[in-house]
C-alpha cells in the first residue's frame, strides 16, 4: 500500500435493505417493500413494520421478485437506492418470461 493510499479516508459501507418487488410500472424504477420484526420494549411481543423504497432496476426487476437494495447516491426526488441484485425470482415473472 502506498503512502496515498494510507492517507485516503474510508468509506463507510452503504446500506443493504432485502425486499420484495410492490410495483414495477415504470422500466428503470420499482417500488419494494421492506419487511422488519422487533420486540415492543416493554410488553416483548412481537411487531412487524414495513417500509417502502423507490430503487433503479437496471436489472429488470419485475413485481413479485425478492431483490437486494443498495444505498446510492440521490438519483431523483424520492430515489435514494438501487437494486443490486434479484434474490428470488417470483414464479409470476418466470412464468412471463417462459411465454
Amino acid at each position: 500500500m502506498t503512502e496515498k493510499e494510507a492517507e485516503k479516508p474510508t468509506q463507510g459501507k452503504h446500506q443493504e435493505r432485502t425486499g420484495v418487488v410492490v410495483s414495477a410500472k415504470t422500466p428503470t424504477t420499482v417500488l419494494v417493500q421492506v419487511e422488519r420484526l422487533f420486540q415492543h420494549k416493554h410488553y416483548h411481543n412481537t411487531i412487524r413494520r414495513t417500509a417502502a423504497f423507490m430503487a433503479h432496476a437496471e436489472l429488470g426487476a419485475r413485481t413479485g421478485d425478492r431483490v437486494r437494495i443498495v444505498e446510492s447516491r440521490p438519483l431523483s426526488k424520492r430515489k435514494r437506492w438501487r437494486v443490486a441484485e434479484i434474490v428470488e425470482r417470483s414464479a409470476e415473472s418466470t412464468l412471463d418470461a417462459q411465454g
